[in-house]
């Protein structure tokens, strides 16, 4: 039994971090965003390109969950992350101000609403692995 609760804390570090929360919301946020422009049937590459970076964003969840990205030391984990992050934010900000133009209906601009709020979250998951790398540059 005590084996058990030695156990549960170390599988799930990341679900409990600032990093974990920031990452779900921009998952969440980005999914509501992709399921606003679905309903709203908006132009495709607004989905494509929410669902994609939903896609990728659900992945490094899964990886940083399963810890495999201290199980494959070869690639440079954070790194991508920050790519990731500054490329999502690139995407979703110009979706989102594609979508927040003139004559578009209101779930469209509620979708490009939320991908902004996303594109934030995208810039404050950047950060925080920025800051991680800054103060810990061996690793974990």
């Amino acid at each position: 039994m005590e084996t058990q609760s030695q156990l549960k804390p170390s599988l799930w570090p990341f679900c409990f971090s600032v990093k974990g929360h920031v990452k779900m919301l921009r998952l969440v946020l980005t999914v509501t965003s992709m399921i606003l422009f679905i309903i709203a049937q908006a132009p495709e590459p607004y989905i494509v390109i929410t669902g994609f970076e939903a896609t990728v964003i659900f992945f490094f969840i899964i990886l940083y969950i399963l810890r495999l990205d201290q199980m494959m030391k070869w690639l440079f984990w954070p790194l991508l992350d920050i790519i990731n992050s500054v490329v999502t934010t690139l995407f979703m900000i110009i979706i989102s101000v594609l979508a927040l133009m003139p004559e578009t209906t209101t779930l469209i601009i509620l979708g490009g609403v939320v991908g902004l709020v996303a594109a934030l979250c995208c810039i404050a998951d950047g950060v925080l692995i920025y800051r991680k790398l800054l103060f810990n540059p061996s690793g974990p």
